[in-house]
């Protein structure tokens, strides 16, 4: 039986980041409503045959819901789907929105790893950015998951953040290799449409570091956490050994998932869905249907095979040719042969006999690649 992985959004927050572009709300008064429509949709979905392997409960903050809240929501999905045995459960936690009642709750309802949103330990950046939490209040938050028996957890840093240096980027990673968590996230800071920074850029006022400083970063970040005993096996993602994130590399790897909540995406089948991406939208639609999906695709195979290789090509490791035939009857040399070719010739990947991955030069230059994949 094929298995299907599960995510669950939450898009509560008590304060919207800077740099935020994520589908995420700060109106608590919606949480009630928003739950029972997201409790009702969990239901509707219970006739999924399929064992979930991996629940990622995502936001937002996930955290910002009440011991009561977050129980009901994870009573819902015991009692709606059939659970794999080795399953991974996340939920992000943000600091100051975690407490040791909270935490019990979590773990007593089979969560078993977490992800801390941190993105820097320097307190003026922190404030830049809009963050609610201060170094100290991770550091408690951290050591209170610890003591609560969680042995999973990621934590995200950002880098290129406004007026932020190489050597307080890489202070940031110290503080953090002194903790040792189970696996790192280290983004690029992205400026989005909609946010705090693109207003702010738009007006000329956002002073970003260079794209040589933001590079060094980077660079910086894959040597000392591969020093630091952790393995750089995504793009942008960091693990100790065994320690992976099987519900992120469920998408790398081109599997199936299915997602719960306002704007959350599906992909089943070979049909690409997606629900209501407002609030009250969504809270209507399930109220009317039981469901909120606001529109259906069926991906085409040449699609499909775009989508397979970019995403396959963010693992470092690169995309298995074995699966790609396996999933398509078709040999990936012969299918992109002239695109390997180009971008083999630029440095920019290595296509070997099993595997197609990019090199170092590729991880920086990775959009690039990507896009010749396109059909």
């Amino acid at each position: 039986m094929d298995t299907l992985a599960l995510y669950i959004h939450i898009p509560f927050c008590i304060k919207r980041c800077a740099y935020c572009d994520f589908n995420s709300y700060t109106e608590l008064e919606y949480v009630p409503s928003y739950l029972d429509s997201l409790k009702r949709e969990i239901s509707f979905y219970s006739n999924i045959e399929r064992k979930i392997s991996s629940i990622y409960i995502g936001g937002g903050t996930p955290t910002v819901l009440n011991e009561k809240e977050l129980s009901s929501i994870i009573d819902a999905i015991h009692r709606a789907f059939n659970l794999s045995s080795d399953l991974e459960f996340t939920v992000e936690a943000n600091p100051e929105t975690v407490t040791k009642e909270k935490l019990e709750v979590l773990r007593e309802g089979g969560v078993n790893r977490l992800s801390l949103g941190l993105q820097s330990f320097n307190e003026e950046l922190l404030k830049v950015i809009g963050r609610i939490h201060n170094a100290e209040g991770f550091l408690k938050n951290f050591f209170m998951a610890r003591e609560a028996g969680f042995n999973n957890i990621n934590v995200d840093l950002i880098f290129g953040l406004p007026q932020q240096r190489v050597e307080d980027f890489l202070n940031s990673l110290r503080k953090l290799l002194d903790l040792s968590p189970e696996h790192v996230s280290c983004y690029s800071l992205s400026v989005e449409e909609g946010t705090k920074f693109y207003e702010l850029k738009e007006k000329g006022l956002l002073f970003l570091p260079s794209e040589d400083e933001e590079r060094m970063m980077y660079h910086a970040a894959r040597s000392i956490l591969e020093e630091g005993g952790y393995s750089h096996y995504e793009i942008s993602n960091f693990a100790k050994s065994g320690r992976e994130c099987k519900h992120n590399l469920v998408y790398w790897t081109y599997g199936e998932y299915l997602g719960l909540g306002a704007g959350a995406h599906s992909f089943m089948d070979g049909v690409r869905f997606y629900n209501a991406y407002g609030l009250k939208d969504y809270i209507e639609k399930v109220k009317a249907k039981g469901e909120a999906v606001e529109s259906r695709e069926r991906i085409s195979e040449p699609e499909q095979q775009a989508e397979f290789v970019i995403l396959g090509l963010r693992l470092i490791k690169g995309v298995d040719k074995a699966k790609f035939y396996e999933r398509f009857r078709k040999d990936m040399d012969l299918v992109y042969g002239e695109v390997l070719e180009k971008l083999e010739e630029k440095g920019l990947i290595v296509n070997g006999k099993e595997y197609v991955k990019l090199t170092k030069k590729g991880l920086d230059l990775a959009n690039e690649v990507f896009v010749e994949f396109l059909p």
